[in-house]
């Protein structure tokens, strides 16, 4: 599966690229600093990712904003995306699912319990039927 990771957090970057790592399964991981980052990524000439993990409290455009621009845009409207966020304010998650996410996950603090989520996340977007661009 092709990843796109929207973060602009290096230690939240190198856990989940260790997370992946440890499978025997291989994952691309596309990552982004940013929404505007995230937004050149997704309109360049590479292939759209399967599903995108957008990280909500970024610099230069907020994941709610980066959001809302994906839902927009006709090409990019379908590609399931998934926020991974330490934020637990219920505003953010009721925004976020009217716009169109396919779900919210909350970091947790523990490593194991991340790796745990991650693992149960990856999981259940491999066994889906993704559009494939």
């Amino acid at each position: 599966m092709n990843i796109l990771f929207i973060e602009d957090d290096a230690i939240e970057s190198m856990k989940l690229n260790r997370t992946i790592s440890k499978w025997p399964v291989q994952h691309r991981i596309i990552q982004a600093k940013n929404g505007e980052e995230a937004l050149e990524i997704l309109n360049g000439p590479d292939k759209l990712p399967d599903i995108i993990l957008l990280d909500l409290n970024m610099p230069r455009m907020n994941g709610i904003e980066f959001l809302r621009i994906l839902k927009e845009d006709p090409k990019l409207r379908y590609l399931p995306t998934i926020i991974l966020t330490t934020s637990q304010n219920r505003t953010d998650l009721l925004e976020c699912y009217r716009i169109g996410i396919a779900g919210y996950i909350i970091k947790p603090l523990k490593y194991e319990d991340y790796e745990d989520k991650i693992q149960k996340l990856i999981a259940y977007w491999e066994v889906n039927e993704l559009i494939k661009a």
